[in-house]
């Protein structure tokens, strides 16, 4: 998974000459042979290091509150949200759904790394909820969408039926 979402990423930021990969170990960490540097380890430090390749620095984060909160994020994505369970998915999608309320992206009103690295971890979970609970889910619906749609982001993954709020409530018809 981790490897597809290497390659979507250098799509997304218009890397032209592709990197290769190769994982290690049961959990197949991603590693990225570095040309005669040494050998980059994990998700997270190669995707930095694509950000940094790009000249892109601002999907890290432009102050250092932003950082900070990337780097949550994206903590939050490998170790609570990879290998989950469907209730710990769902755990997951209740507090998302609440922090997302008053957000646009997951630093606030700013597209980062973290928000494409947590559509990608959770793609898995949404495009299996039903439309109730896409509904009760709802900041995480409008969030994902939105990331979903968001230029060059969704190369490998399907895309997922959003169906957009009801006008009325239910006994209004």
């Amino acid at each position: 998974m981790a490897l597809r979402e290497l390659s979507s990423l250098e799509k997304f930021l218009g890397l032209k000459k592709p990197n290769k990969y190769s994982t290690q170990g049961g959990k197949k960490v991603p590693v990225l042979q570095n040309n005669n540097e040494p050998a980059l380890i994990g998700l997270v430090t190669i995707a930095s290091h694509l950000i940094r390749e790009a000249k892109r620095p601002e999907l890290l984060g432009d102050s250092a509150e932003q950082r900070a909160v990337v780097q949550q994020w994206i903590e939050h994505r490998i170790t609570r949200l990879d290998n989950c369970s469907k209730e710990e998915g769902n755990v997951i999608l209740k507090d998302l759904n609440q922090y997302l309320k008053d957000k646009v992206y997951l630093t606030g009103n700013v597209f980062t790394l973290a928000d494409i690295l947590m559509y990608y971890g959770i793609h898995h979970i949404v495009v299996e909820l039903a439309v109730q609970e896409k509904e009760r889910y709802l900041n995480v619906t409008r969030w994902f969408d939105h990331i979903q749609h968001y230029p060059g982001v969704r190369h490998h993954l399907p895309p997922v039926v959003v169906l957009r709020n009801r006008v009325y409530p239910s006994g209004h018809h």
